[in-house]
């Protein structure tokens, strides 16, 4: 335990500091969790200079001399075309090492070339499967990361993005500004509303619905400057939950029946992934389970999978030389019978 904080601070004296608050009750809950995996997971975790950024490349402002250098440099493409519903407009690299872009700088009426990355943050958005002209609702879209990655998928008919927290908000429509052109603009809504309550205002609205939940982000929380901020939310953790089945109760409301709901996190918590999921599927009689251990089977060679109990979830745990993560992901369809148990 020791040598992990040890290293945690000799690695770091980087500008942020472990917060032993938060990484004790890491080490309590996940090491139950993921037993003998933890220990190697939290090697990464608490090591930023092993923390990897994949490269999503902009196709409406497509930077052919860099995808050269970056072969030069012997980065690969996610998937290499092996996932069925890969679509070819999608163009993001890899790289074995901890290289790293500097990020763009945003510029009024000027499309960034590219997008830096965790890359399992893509996997929600390829288990959605987008396709041209269908209306999609990205219900905790900020910072914009997963929009951006759905419209390099495909051109849907319509995208709303929502945002309930005001200062996210205004990220995220820097990140739509700084990737997309104006005519691709006019199909999509911005708002800043409780994903709560939208499935009543628009009940059976779109085919696709991904839910990327507020959650207990464990590297963000790993680096908490205030420890008694960080002891706050370990405490409102336990509530997380609670909000998370109520934005999918929402989401399934505003699902068209026969779409896909895709639920995600960047957590490794039973409570707020497997358990979340768990709960809703024992509530409604119309949403079932989307088999997606395909994805697992074909990208092992990026990602690392923990085990999981349905056949609807995969969840990503950073490794060494793989240390993207953590990723829960879960894919439901709701079915064309109504009601629920």
């Amino acid at each position: 335990m020791m040598s992990a904080r040890l290293k945690a601070k000799s690695e770091g004296k980087l500008a942020k500091q472990i917060c032993e608050v938060v990484l004790d009750h890491f080490e309590k809950q996940y090491s139950r969790e993921l037993g003998d995996s933890w220990s190697t997971v939290r090697d990464v975790l608490i090591s930023p200079s092993l923390w990897q950024y994949a490269i999503l490349l902009n196709r409406f402002n497509y930077p052919f001399e860099l995808e050269k250098d970056l072969h030069l440099k012997g980065y690969h493409t996610l998937f290499q075309g092996s996932l069925a519903y890969y679509p070819k407009s999608m163009k993001c690299y890899l790289s074995r090492t901890t290289d790293r872009l500097p990020s763009e700088r945003h510029q009024t009426g000027n499309l960034k070339k590219y997008y830096l990355l965790n890359a399992a943050s893509l996997l929600p958005v390829l288990a959605l499967e987008l396709r041209d002209g269908e209306k999609v609702l990205d219900m905790c879209a900020a910072p914009g990361g997963k929009s951006i990655a759905l419209l390099q998928c495909a051109c849907p008919g319509y995208l709303h993005c929502n945002e309930y927290d005001r200062l996210r908000l205004r990220w995220l429509r820097q990140t739509l500004e700084s990737f997309i052109p104006q005519p691709l603009v006019n199909i999509i809504k911005v708002s800043e509303l409780d994903g709560r309550g939208m499935g009543d205002a628009q009940p059976e609205t779109f085919d696709k619905v991904l839910v990327d939940a507020p959650c207990s982000n464990d590297r963000s929380w790993l680096f908490s400057s205030d420890s008694q901020k960080a002891a706050c939310r370990i405490q409102h953790r336990r509530n997380l939950p609670f909000l998370q089945v109520e934005l999918l109760r929402s989401a399934i409301k505003a699902l068209r029946p026969g779409g896909l709901l895709v639920y995600s996190t960047c957590t490794l918590s039973k409570a707020e992934n497997q358990d979340v999921i768990s709960e809703i599927l024992n509530s409604y009689s119309n949403i079932v389970p989307v088999d997606i251990r395909g994805i697992a089977r074909t990208c092992s060679q990026d990602f690392t999978f923990a085990p999981t109990d349905q056949e609807c979830e995969l969840l990503v745990i950073p490794n060494k030389g793989k240390a993207w993560g953590p990723m829960y992901v879960a894919k439901l369809k709701k079915s064309w019978s109504t009601g629920k148990w």
